[in-house]
């Protein structure tokens, strides 16, 4: 249909007052909000403890992208991005990540994932991708595709402006969005694998990207209980930055609203979901 994308189905009824915000704030760093969501470290430690135990492998980063894939169930406009003043629910879940490769290279591509998976399906496609993308013999097309670019002289200046254009009009081809890392329902990036706090990382203009979720070192958060203590908890810091246009703060905060609940009780993801 006309203004769809590969990538994309164009929305055509959503609140007026998002098709406005779209016009006004045209680019997604004019639309950045950001939050730091603090994960209590004690449930989800003590699931991964449970699960080796069973035999079954686990990591941190399964349960919380396990825990965002089923959030996306619940709350699919987080699936949404804004191209050309236009909003688009896409048509797959994509995981943009880097990974680094011996001798401090990285690389950086796309995991997919489906509604349907639980936490062991997830886990096992981080680890396939994980494994995939440290084979330094093998390029992905994010390789390939950046390869081309930078090794022909004068092509990457020429090239990126001919992409911009192609994508601003939706003339991408599905192969170049594929190749593409800032395509993508989400951005992730595991700070504490190089022992670094967590941050707010701006999400891309160019591209789909309208969420960038940034985990780091493990803190101690403060917290009052019901009796009046303090006591300081353990928690996951997450940075989340997100396009404000694809939904509101009020969706915003009910979506992770839930998906703390996941991270409380990571057992929930162990089922796929009942729609």
């Amino acid at each position: 249909m006309l203004f769809d994308r590969a990538d994309g189905k164009m929305l055509r009824h959503t609140d007026p007052m998002y098709r406005v915000a779209a016009h006004i704030m045209v680019k997604r760093s004019d639309s950045m909000n950001n939050i730091t969501l603090d994960i209590p470290l004690e449930p989800i430690e003590k699931y991964i403890r449970q699960k080796k135990k069973e035999g079954i492998p686990m990591n941190h980063m399964a349960v919380i992208l396990a825990a965002f894939n089923r959030t996306l169930c619940d709350f699919p406009a987080l699936n949404r991005f804004i191209v050309n003043k236009r909003a688009y629910s896409r048509k797959e879940i994509a995981i943009g990540m880097v990974v680094l490769r011996p001798g401090d290279d990285k690389t950086m591509s796309k995991i997919y994932l489906q509604p349907e998976d639980t936490i062991f399906d997830v886990e096992l496609r981080i680890r396939e991708y994980v494994d995939n993308s440290r084979n330094v013999e093998k390029q992905n097309s994010t390789d390939k595709l950046i390869a081309t670019l930078v090794n022909i002289p004068g092509l990457l200046r020429f090239a990126v402006n001919v992409l911009k254009w192609m994508d601003w009009h939706n003339l991408l081809p599905k192969a170049i969005i594929d190749a593409s890392p800032m395509h993508n329902t989400m951005v992730f990036t595991n700070l504490a694998s190089i022992r670094t706090n967590h941050i707010h990382h701006h999400i891309y203009d160019f591209g789909t990207t309208s969420l960038l979720m940034a985990a780091g070192n493990f803190r101690e958060v403060p917290r009052r209980t019901r009796d009046g203590e303090i006591v300081h908890e353990r928690c996951l810091p997450l940075g989340l930055v997100m396009d404000e246009r694809i939904a509101s703060g009020y969706y915003f905060s009910q979506a992770f609203r839930r998906m703390k609940e996941y991270f409380k009780n990571p057992a929930l993801l162990e089922e796929p979901p009942e729609r």
